[in-house]
């Protein structure tokens, strides 16, 4: 088994937030890129597919190998769903918990604490905006030492990204699969993961 057949789940057994009760299918994991002597970036990538599915290959693997030739290990998030009756928060759980995880592993995974980044396309690339927008928002309880790390990006990079969840610009797909049916007509709720009114001096830089 290789390198970019493994996964690595979130968090331990049972300790998932949000995780359905015997829902094995949709544990949230990261598949490793890791490069052993690169320059110790690394980049948390969150394939698109309209927060309904996850296009892992062409936006997630082979990106992955992509930054890998450039010096840059990669970390493919599969988050949960909307399609598999997942919504908002816990999208953005489960990419706090990755850059946490990344980060809290930086040692033993040669990478520089201070050079991790995320990356997404399509509603990916929305996550990857609420991962910039919303890294201080407590989108669920710590439960380990993992947590103990910060969740911020060092940077981003938005590809047709997926960023207003209100109308008339919104993807509508999208917004109903993050935030549920019944929440697509709360303007709140709408606007609090609309990532041009999150902004903050504090956004990490990013790439659109």
């Amino acid at each position: 088994q290789s390198a970019q057949e493994e996964v690595i789940p979130l968090w331990e057994a049972g300790q998932s937030p949000y995780l359905k009760e015997g829902d094995e299918a949709n544990i949230p994991q990261l598949t490793p890129y890791p490069v052993e002597s690169g320059n110790g970036a690394a980049v948390v990538v969150c394939p698109g597919g309209g927060y309904g599915g996850l296009a892992r290959d062409h936006e997630g693997h082979q990106v992955a190998k992509w930054y890998n030739q450039r010096g840059v290990s990669a970390y493919v998030l599969q988050y949960r769903l909307g399609s598999k009756g997942y919504h908002f928060p816990t999208q953005l759980a489960d990419v706090q918990r990755a850059i946490r995880l990344v980060r809290a592993n930086a040692t033993e995974w040669n990478i520089d604490p201070g050079r991790i980044g995320v990356m997404g396309f399509s509603a990916g690339g929305h996550l990857a905006s609420m991962a910039a927008t919303k890294f201080d928002e407590k989108a669920y309880e710590p439960v380990d030492a993992v947590d103990d790390s910060g969740a911020r990006p060092d940077f981003a990079v938005l590809c047709y990204p997926v960023i207003m969840m209100g109308a008339p610009a919104t993807h509508r797909g999208s917004q109903k699969n993050l935030l549920g049916s019944d929440k697509v007509d709360d303007h709140a709720a709408v606007a609090h993961v609309s990532s041009e009114k999150n902004i903050t001096a504090e956004t990490p830089p990013t790439f659109l």
